[in-house]
């Protein structure tokens, strides 16, 4: 498969489409987990002409077995976060090296040059936590920051509220990027005006705190924090990308990665923009595992291309970023 670093380049929804069934082809082939699956439902190689055609595979399968593509051996193994006792999912990554692009390219066209950044995180340190793919991103970014400032501020919210306040002459774009309930926490014990921030949560509080809605998480966090809007992450284990919010929950994919909304009664039909329904992503950075994933949130399509997310199904782990503590 020749498409490793051209998806990065994808400028239109015929690119994608062609990249797309080049991999499905490729991960029918290569994966073992995702043959099986494709064959158990009796599908026709030749049939998948769309990416809507493209079988999905649950999320699941993360936690029962290893989905990679041949017997390369992984250089890194992620896993998701959760409680004591609970099965947790499996991504082996065979190479870092498209996972780094893709997060590094998918945080510029929202932000910018991450040189010119200064990273501040209420998340767990590497130490802690080093089989995480959020924490891996953090502090890459962070080292291609660069920026003395940078730092992880779990364990010390005293620290960061200090160093929050001693940058504000310096002449840095400033993103404080942590776990729902870890900002909370923050903005309830150590409120200000710490304009000019740019704020992203990166999931729920299952496991923590009571459940809130994003309404009642941005309308506590912004007047707490000194800022308008709150930002977001849409990410997980399984994946390779990120989608990002700028404000009022709306997610933006970058251009090699997409998400369908299937339909709760009909897992094989999708709904239309505007109605509920679960979310499909095809993610092609997630080359050497399985880039159509079939998770367990719900959400919509927006007419402009973005999507919200809106929960998830009742019989779903409690799962995310969240648990990692």
């Amino acid at each position: 498969m020749e498409s490793r670093e051209k998806i990065f380049g994808i400028s239109s929804e015929r690119e994608f489409t062609l990249y797309a069934l080049e991999l499905f082809r490729y991960q029918y082939a290569q994966n073992l987990v995702y043959h099986d699956f494709v064959d158990a439902r009796k599908i026709r190689i030749e049939n998948i002409t769309r990416v809507e055609d493209i079988p999905f595979l649950p999320i699941e399968f993360f936690k029962t077995h290893d989905v990679v593509c041949g017997n390369v051996p992984p250089q890194a193994i992620f896993r998701s976060s959760g409680t004591t006792g609970m099965v947790r999912s499996r991504h082996l990554v065979t190479d870092l090296t498209i996972y780094r692009r893709s997060f590094v390219k998918g945080f510029e066209q929202c932000y910018g040059d991450p040189q010119d950044v200064q990273f501040l995180a209420l998340t767990p340190t590497p130490e802690q936590a080093p089989d995480s793919s959020l924490v891996y991103m953090i502090q890459k970014l962070m080292d291609l920051s660069s920026s003395p400032e940078n730092g992880f501020f779990l364990a010390s919210h005293s620290g960061l509220s200090a160093r929050l306040r001693q940058r504000r002459a310096r002449n840095k774009k400033v993103v404080l990027i942590g776990l729902t309930y870890a900002l909370v926490d923050f903005a309830n014990n150590y409120p200000g005006d710490y304009t000019p921030l740019i704020v992203i949560e990166t999931g729920g509080m299952k496991g923590h705190r009571t459940e809130i809605t994003r309404e009642e998480l941005h309308s506590l966090l912004c007047p707490a924090l000194g800022v308008e809007q709150i930002h977001s992450e849409y990410g997980m284990t399984e994946l390779l990308s990120q989608a990002w919010s700028q404000g009022e929950g709306r997610f933006r994919t970058p251009s090699w990665m997409k998400v369908l909304i299937r339909d709760t009664n009909d897992p094989l039909s999708y709904v239309g923009t505007g109605e509920t329904g679960g979310i499909n992503i095809i993610d092609l950075a997630n080359q050497d595992s399985c880039s159509f994933i079939a998770t367990q949130d719900l959400g919509r399509m927006h007419y402009d291309g973005q999507f919200e997310v809106l929960g998830r199904f009742e019989a779903s782990d409690a799962r995310g970023c969240n648990l990692l503590i």
